[in-house]
């Protein structure tokens, strides 16, 4: 029982110390994640822009460059590349948002406990 006592001690001594790391490490999470996607968008874009630069270059190779077939499939390529850009910008934005709900909500249990406890 003494033990368990000065480890719940120490525990409490530590907490307000681990309560600081985690909001610190929220921050850089944070910051590493808008980073990625900012870096995840661009790698998409000079993707699609290459897939795009791909198929025109095809229909010129064919003859077809000016047809209305050849300008309906690029348009519908880049209308697609722009639905793929949009819906991984929510995801990551649906992410996020989770992830900084996550974080309140320990915050607030920190709090919570801080206040049960001390």
């Amino acid at each position: 029982m003494k033990k368990t006592a000065i480890a719940f001690s120490a525990f409490l001594l530590v907490t307000p110390v681990l309560a600081t790391t985690t909001h610190a490490t929220d921050e850089t999470v944070a910051t590493a994640n808008e980073s990625a996607n900012t870096a995840k968008e661009k790698l998409h874009q000079a993707q699609n822009e290459g897939e795009e630069l791909k198929l025109k270059a095809k229909h010129a190779a064919e003859g077809e460059s000016n047809s209305t077939g050849s300008k309906i499939s690029e348009g519908t390529q880049k209308a697609w590349h722009k639905t793929k850009e949009g819906t991984e910008k929510g995801w990551d934005a649906t992410k996020e948002g989770a992830e900084k709900g996550w974080n309140k909500t320990k915050e607030g249990a920190e709090s919570l406990k801080k206040k049960v406890t001390g």
